[in-house]
């Protein structure tokens, strides 16, 4: 079908896919996303953040910055991408309704993809760790209602998109883990050990 909602079975959730323009503003399914499980993966981002900063902080400038074959090229830009896509995901999701973590002054600034905004490590470090408290408080102000809403927002190609609320704060935190993976495998190649991705040890 080329109009309508499309059912997707992931992981046991069933996320509603819109193709249409009028839709209503909650979507009623017989499941639905748990705001305990969006809390977990915020503590399971902070403290993977910190355990692979501590791992990065180490890095010398060159390997901060060394290219290499991905198209987020190096550990920097892989940083730069997550924090930046990170900020505008916060600043979408403000739009459902009214949030206190959205007063913050950083998101009086606007950050564009593909841009370098984090140049140094330390720098980087200290943006990354103020930002996570940030996403904290954003999953602590969520409310189990917000999670079967529809969000209307732009994305970086000025398209417009109505998605299922809960549905895009689980991509919020798939895309963080994916691009997590993309810094082990570089770090692997820098001959870096590392394993900070564990999940399981929180539960």
């Amino acid at each position: 079908m080329k109009d309508g909602l499309f059912p997707l079975q992931a992981t046991g959730i069933r996320i509603y896919i819109d193709a249409v323009d009028a839709l209503s503003d909650v979507v009623q399914s017989e499941e639905t996303m748990d705001i305990r499980t969006c809390r977990l993966l915020a503590d399971y981002n902070t403290q993977t953040n910190a355990a692979m900063n501590s791992i990065i902080r180490s890095l010398s400038p060159a390997g901060w910055k060394r290219e290499f074959q991905g198209y987020f090229s190096s550990i920097q830009s892989l940083c730069n991408h997550i924090y930046i896509c990170d900020f505008n995901w916060l600043k979408r999701f403000s739009a459902l309704r009214t949030y206190q973590y959205i007063t913050d002054p950083v998101f009086e600034n606007e950050l564009n993809f593909g841009a370098t905004v984090l140049e140094e490590i330390e720098e980087y470090i200290s943006k990354r760790e103020v930002f996570d408290k940030n996403i904290i408080q954003f999953t602590s102000e969520l409310k189990q209602s917000d999670m079967d809403r529809i969000l209307t927002y732009t994305d970086s190609h000025n398209v417009i998109h109505k998605r299922l609320f809960g549905g895009l704060v689980i991509h919020f935190f798939n895309h963080q883990t994916h691009h997590r993976g993309m810094i082990s495998i570089y770090l692997e190649n820098l001959k870096i050990q590392n394993d900070f991705s564990n999940l399981s040890d929180m539960l």
